[in-house]
């Protein structure tokens, strides 16, 4: 195989809404979200060449930790690949700059993920399809098969139903205080609100959506009501899936960027544009 390098952005999302609409049988969760791809992210290098290792490298910002190599879904996302491509002895090196806090609802985990299938595929050959790759993605968890579309969508079921939407232009201020949230942690509480009425986009629009993991997380994560209360000192809030992560939206940068500048030394946070589609 001759040596290949490609490098990308693996993207942050955020949900602007996550409605519950009840569980399942098998114990997963219906749900309604409407995620917004963000400019900002890791970023992801790939070199594949006649080696059949598997390696990965990592560095990360100040506070951003990172995970132990066989818990990291780039390689889990890897491994999957290997296997369906029938071929175990596909190798690459993965260089991975960590941006995106691990914990934070900003689906750094999934975006990797999705980025190393999709980046792969291409590399090693395997010509799987889209749908093909978005039956693996879905292996890996619930919210891969959005970051392999890589456009901002309305979502539904587990949060893999998708429908491509194009949103507003908007400026993002993102606050993660020092925690990290478990999704298990949230669902499973007996305190979720699990019978929310699914709702159209015209809902949405008119204000009629909020995130029902919003209340669960702040009550069990001292540390995100403290973030929440502090970022609403300065504009409406939302938080992101089941947090730790809290967003404000603005119309202008400069807006976004004069707010993260009183932020407290404790919480960390970062101004994104969110997009509709991630330029290939």
């Amino acid at each position: 195989m001759n040596r290949k390098i490609e490098s990308h952005l693996s993207p942050a999302k955020i949900n602007l809404f996550l409605h519950v609409l009840r569980r399942r049988a098998d114990g997963y969760h219906e749900l309604q979200t409407l995620f917004q791809l963000l400019d900002y992210g890791d970023e992801l290098t790939f070199e594949t060449d006649s080696n059949s290792a598997l390696e990965l490298h990592q560095k990360s910002a100040d506070k951003i930790r990172t995970l132990p190599y066989s818990q990291n879904l780039i390689i889990k996302a890897a491994r999957l690949l290997q296997q369906e491509s029938g071929d175990p002895k596909l190798g690459a090196k993965i260089y991975l700059n960590k941006r995106i806090p691990v914990g934070a609802g900003l689906g750094g985990g999934s975006s990797n993920a999705a980025t190393t299938l999709k980046t792969l595929n291409k590399l090693w050959d395997c010509d799987l399809s889209m749908e093909e790759l978005k039956t693996l993605a879905l292996k890996l968890g619930a919210d891969v098969p959005f970051f392999l579309e890589g456009k901002s969508a309305w979502g539904e079921g587990l949060g893999e139903k998708l429908q491509p939407v194009e949103l507003e232009k908007n400026w993002f201020a993102v606050v993660t205080p020092n925690c990290a949230v478990s999704t298990s942690h949230i669902f499973s509480n007996e305190n979720l609100t699990r019978n929310t009425q699914a709702i159209k986009m015209a809902d949405f629009l008119a204000g009629g959506a909020k995130n029902d993991c919003e209340p669960v997380t702040r009550a069990l994560y001292p540390e995100v009501d403290e973030a929440f209360c502090w970022l609403e000192g300065h504009a409406d809030t939302r938080m992101t899936g089941t947090g730790s992560s809290v967003f404000a939206k603005f119309q202008k940068k400069e807006q976004a960027e004069e707010v993260l500048e009183l932020l407290p030394n404790h919480m960390q946070g970062f101004v994104a544009e969110g997009i509709n589609s991630l330029s290939v």
